[in-house]
């Protein structure tokens, strides 16, 4: 592989702020490519998300029936939710577990993180798998989920072949922590 310092990359030259809220911030970047074309660029920043692949001794998963409104879709997700200011993700993952689901993880320990639209949005997700749960309460706040269920985690290929799960952090997540744990001989 070529040395960083050896490869072209793009230049920014600044970034002015289009739109801000709690939720979202939206720029617009002066940058230039490779080659010398100048041009702006639109760039969504979001606070980072914390999520939680929470496995039980039975090799189950912690799911969530979930409706996204932006597509009119149902679908199967992990639990999680955006890390607030000065918290450490691990702890949002486990506090948001526990929020929506009622469950508190024995276990945590770093999966992976990614940029799900690296091109234009800022948007770190950082998954986390949980091994062991008790029931401590019920989900609090507001409703995150029509059902929350235990699912096989041999179910959950057919589950993503039927377009069941269908969201990036939990397809993530799942596909990472399957080879986790078989790699450590669990099936």
């Amino acid at each position: 592989m070529a040395d960083d310092a050896e490869l072209t990359r793009w230049v920014v030259h600044g970034e002015r702020l289009i739109y801000d809220n709690r939720w979202i911030r939206l720029g617009m970047a002066d940058v230039e490519i490779p080659g010398g074309e100048r041009f702006e660029h639109h760039v969504v920043h979001l606070d980072r998300a914390a999520i939680a692949v929470v496995v039980d001794e039975q090799d189950r998963v912690l799911l969530m029936w979930r409706h996204r409104f932006v597509f009119d879709r149902w679908g199967w997700e992990l639990p999680g939710g955006l890390v607030e200011a000065g918290e450490d993700p691990m702890a949002t993952a486990v506090r948001e577990v526990e929020e929506e689901t009622g469950y508190r993880a024995k276990q945590v320990e770093h999966l992976v993180s990614y940029q799900p639209m690296a091109g234009m949005v800022d948007s770190e997700h950082i998954l986390f798998l949980m091994r062991g749960a008790e029931l401590v309460g019920k989900p609090e706040g507001e409703v995150e989920a029509d059902r929350i269920e235990w699912v096989p985690m041999a179910e959950i290929p057919g589950m993503i072949a039927g377009g069941d799960i269908w969201t990036s952090g939990t397809l993530i997540g799942l596909l990472q922590a399957q080879q986790r744990l078989n790699g450590q001989g669990r099936g």
